[in-house]
């Protein structure tokens, strides 16, 4: 199990980049329109610069939903190598058997 500090901050920066989504996009697209001057373009840019840092997008982690643990992720499952193979070998997610030969 993470740390639930780990995981609240996660959280929270989840909120952010869904909070800032369109401002920082409509500012990217400006700031990367060729046909606008420079100055605009670079007024873009230290407007995107006075975001906060946590609502990228890119500084969200991928946890699992089950134990918040950072690695082995799988995307289409939201859970963890280690957490699906406990559900699975309880029998709690359906069609998944543990295979043996």
């Amino acid at each position: 199990m993470a740390k639930k500090s780990s995981v609240e901050r996660n959280n929270k920066r989840k909120r952010l980049a869904a909070k800032y989504a369109s401002k920082r996009a409509t500012l990217l697209q400006v700031a990367s329109d060729t046909s606008l001057s420079n100055e605009d373009r670079f007024k873009a840019r230290l407007k995107l610069a006075e975001l906060p840092r946590n609502s990228a997008p890119t500084r969200v982690r991928n946890r699992c939903g089950v134990t918040g643990r950072p690695r082995g992720y799988y995307r289409k499952l939201n859970m963890s190598r280690i957490s699906l193979r406990d559900l699975a070998s309880k029998g709690l997610i359906p069609g998944m058997v543990k295979s043996s030969w």
